[in-house]
């Protein structure tokens, strides 16, 4: 597999729009820039989220809160000592939720694309097959479009894209997108290169500028704002109300502000049951990593790259 050709075909193949390859061991220019796709950020991997199933774990959420409702007639009856309307209800509600929550845990996950900082890889899975990727051999095309519709407008987008080869033979290779390019401009996803390489050379953790740091500080607080999910929608409408966090439109509270912090305490029991049944799901979904991949995840599993086993058992490589 001739990975510079590779890149030179892909490059081409988005005609005459501004691109770059960029390199493992190159500098991009810019600076890191987490652009709200980490799933996961550890010591020893980086988790980038492989895309859909953002609203997994939705309808038991409703299924949920409308159980939730009913369980105000379960007590009601139940202190009227009518233990068998109590019992109907609660059997309902139970009905409504269990199933939908088994169901929804039972369907597997994308999983991620992970960055292994201890055998300095990339593990990738596609369709049940694990695909891979020496990172000081890695590369990435980041290209730049624009596209334009009737209501809005000229939009600018741009791709990364990095090229990963199957397990036991080299020669099937395949491009997989870093982050979506809807919205992104071409230095921002040159500066998410820049946050892959600080963390596989000077990470875990690292300063503004991608240089090591013994606090986790800058890190966190730019992974924690890509995670911001529905059921924190109340918490940050509160912190609105009392001035803590601006709107983004006005220093002073709106009118709007309060409509939604009320709305997003009636709705928090549905965006938090999603988020404990997409937890819940993602937690099943980790069981589909082949061995391989789980125990170098481990702290204390082996650091032998993968394509090394691939040369010590003869395989194409």
């Amino acid at each position: 597999m001739d990975l510079n050709a590779l890149m030179q075909q892909a490059l081409l193949r988005h005609g005459n729009t501004p691109g770059v390859i960029l390199k493992a061991n190159e500098p991009t220019g810019q600076q890191p820039w987490e652009m709200f796709v980490t799933e996961e950020h550890t010591e020893h991997y980086l988790a980038l989220k492989a895309g859909g199933e953002t609203y997994r774990g939705m309808p038991t959420g409703v299924m949920g809160f409308i159980a939730l409702g009913m369980s105000f007639f379960t007590v009601l009856f139940a202190l009227d000592s009518d233990w068998q309307s109590a019992g109907m209800m609660l059997t309902f509600s139970l009905a409504l939720v269990v199933p939908a929550f088994l169901w929804e845990i039972s369907q597997p996950l994308p999983l991620p694309i992970l960055f292994n900082r201890r055998t300095r890889e990339i593990y990738y899975d596609h369709d049940g097959e694990l695909y891979h990727m020496p990172w000081d051999e890695a590369q990435a095309v980041a290209c730049q479009f624009m596209t334009v519709g009737p209501h809005s407008g000229g939009m600018d987008n741009a791709t990364l894209e990095t090229v990963v080869r199957r397990y036991g033979d080299a020669e099937q290779a395949l491009f997989i997108s870093l982050v979506p390019p809807m919205g992104r401009r071409l230095e921002m996803q040159q500066g998410l290169w820049a946050w892959l390489q600080a963390y596989m050379d000077n990470g875990p953790w690292f300063d503004e500028n991608g240089q090591h740091s013994e606090s986790d500080a800058h890190v966190k607080e730019a992974v924690e704002i890509g995670k911001f999910r529905l059921s924190d929608s109340a918490a940050r409408y509160w912190r609105i109300i009392r001035g803590q966090e601006s709107n983004g439109i006005s220093k002073k509270p709106r009118l709007t502000d309060f409509v939604m912090l009320v709305l997003s305490l009636m709705l928090f029991p549905i965006f938090k049951i999603q988020d404990l049944t997409y937890a819940a799901a993602k937690r099943r979904s980790r069981g589909n990593w082949p061995p391989l991949v789980t125990e170098r995840l481990r702290a204390d599993g082996p650091t032998t790259r993968l394509i090394d086993l691939e040369r010590e058992q003869g395989l194409n490589v």
